[in-house]
Order: structure tokens, then C-alpha cells, then sequence
């Protein structure tokens, strides 16, 4: 048994190394903060020929606590894979590495069929449930929603079908809508690079939109996806109806 456990640690290591060297000549930016034992435990896991999501989940947080991009714990990740002689890393776990990497230090957990996990913003669902409320504030106020709100939306949609560049895109606008929002602000991802956000109306609307605008697209610079989303991203703004049943056809519509 211990000559079995010193061969595993030993392919382990050689491994780790290997994709460490690979990782830092290719696509790593600072050679020091590339090891985490989160790194160590997704090679023993494949190493093991078990299920790599779980481990790879752990590694998306730790790349998000460490300040890594998304793009670059996708290549990092998809490094190891061919180190190991695949041709590629599962989708799996490359979606389970991006909802780590969202979540960061995996706070509060959301409903599943509210929370995308690739965007770290909300689902279409969610923002029916959330415009429900908005429409029966209204009633009970006498206010008609299509003074008080509107549908901020953004299309950074390029033509491409790599899921990878998808769930890079998708984690690059929601983080820079967090943070042009804050955080619990109701946004949701309504379809592959289109985006909704429900804001109140005000005089500086407009104003907003061009600044949010621009901030997307720094972003998107920032977190090296540049080439991912559409330039200059298009941002508008959508009226509401008058129910919260046209409400959600709308939000039908759009996703189309």
C-alpha cells in the first residue's frame, strides 16, 4: 500500500511541475502566485481518474481570491489537460472552475434556477420574479412602472461558438455590471452576451448609459477579453409595458 501511495504522490508531483513549467511559459502572467494547494488537489483528483469538477471549483475560487482573470485560469486550467495527454478539459469542469471563480469565497448560495452561474448575475426567471415585485409595488402605489422604470440592456454578443470564450465573456461583463451597480442589484444574463439590468428612471439615465458603456469596455480590457466582446458594446434602454404579464413577454422577446 505505501509503495502504491509513494508512486501516486510521485505522479503527482511530476505532474504539477509539468504543468506549472507549461503554464508559466504559455499563458501564466506572474510566475510567483501560480501555485495553490487547490492546483494540487484538481491533479491529484485526475491523476485518480475521479470526477476533476469538484476540485476544479475549488481552483476557480482560489484564482478569483488570488486577483487571477478568468481568461487565464481557463488557459491555465486547459494547460494541465494537455499536459496530462488530453486533448482537452471537460466542459464540466471548465464551467465548475468559472462558478468557482464567480463566486469567490462561495458566500451565500443561490438558487440554482435564479443564479447564472456563469455571469454571477441572475437568470431571466429571476428577473420575472423581480419585476413582480417591482409591478405590485406600483399597483399598490398608483405609480405606473413605465414612469419609474426602465431595462438597461447590453449586447457584447460576437459571433463564436468556443465555450470557453463564452464563459470568459459571460464572468467579464457580469463582474464589470457588479461593479458598475454593486452587488445584489437586479441584473440578469438573458441570453449568450445580452445582458438586462432594471434601473429607475432619472435625469442622469442617459448620462449612465454612456458611461456604462465605456466602463464594459474597459473592463473587458482589463480582464484580457477584449477580443471576446463586441466593440464598442451596444447599451440601450427598453421601456417597460404596462403589466407585468407584457413584462415578461418582453423579456420573451429580447431573448430571442
Amino acid at each position: 500500500m505505501s509503495s502504491d501511495v509513494n508512486v501516486s504522490r510521485t505522479a503527482v508531483g511530476s505532474l504539477l511541475r509539468t504543468w506549472e513549467s507549461a503554464s508559466v511559459d504559455s499563458v501564466w502572467l506572474r510566475p510567483g502566485d501560480w501555485y495553490t494547494p487547490a492546483a494540487e488537489a484538481l491533479v491529484e483528483a485526475l491523476e485518480a481518474r475521479l470526477d476533476t469538477a469538484p476540485a476544479a471549483y475549488r481552483l476557480g475560487q482560489a484564482r478569483a481570491a488570488a486577483g487571477v482573470g478568468i481568461t487565464e485560469a481557463i488557459d491555465d486550467m486547459a494547460v494541465l489537460f494537455r499536459s496530462a495527454g488530453y486533448e482537452s478539459a471537460p466542459i464540466r469542469s471548465i464551467r465548475s472552475l468559472c462558478e468557482g471563480w464567480t463566486e469567490g469565497d462561495a458566500t451565500a448560495q443561490v438558487s440554482t434556477q435564479m443564479h447564472d452561474p456563469e455571469s454571477g448575475l441572475g437568470t431571466p426567471e429571476y428577473m420575472v420574479q423581480r419585476l413582480a415585485e417591482v409591478y405590485g409595488a406600483a399597483e399598490r402605489t398608483g405609480l405606473k412602472v413605465i414612469d419609474t422604470h426602465a431595462l438597461v440592456m447590453v449586447d457584447v454578443s460576437v459571433e463564436d461558438n468556443d465555450p470557453w470564450q463564452r464563459m470568459a465573456r459571460n464572468a467579464a461583463v457580469g463582474q464589470a455590471l457588479t461593479g458598475a451597480y454593486g452587488a445584489g442589484h437586479p441584473m440578469a444574463r438573458m441570453g449568450d452576451g445580452l445582458y438586462a439590468v432594471l434601473v429607475e428612471r432619472g435625469a442622469g439615465l442617459g448620462i449612465g448609459i454612456a458611461e456604462l458603456r465605456d466602463h464594459i469596455g474597459a473592463k473587458a480590457v482589463a480582464m484580457r477579453v477584449a477580443n471576446l466582446v463586441r466593440q464598442p458594446p451596444r447599451v440601450w434602454i427598453e421601456s417597460l409595458p404596462g403589466t407585468h404579464r407584457y413584462a415578461s413577454e418582453l423579456l420573451e422577446s429580447l431573448q430571442r
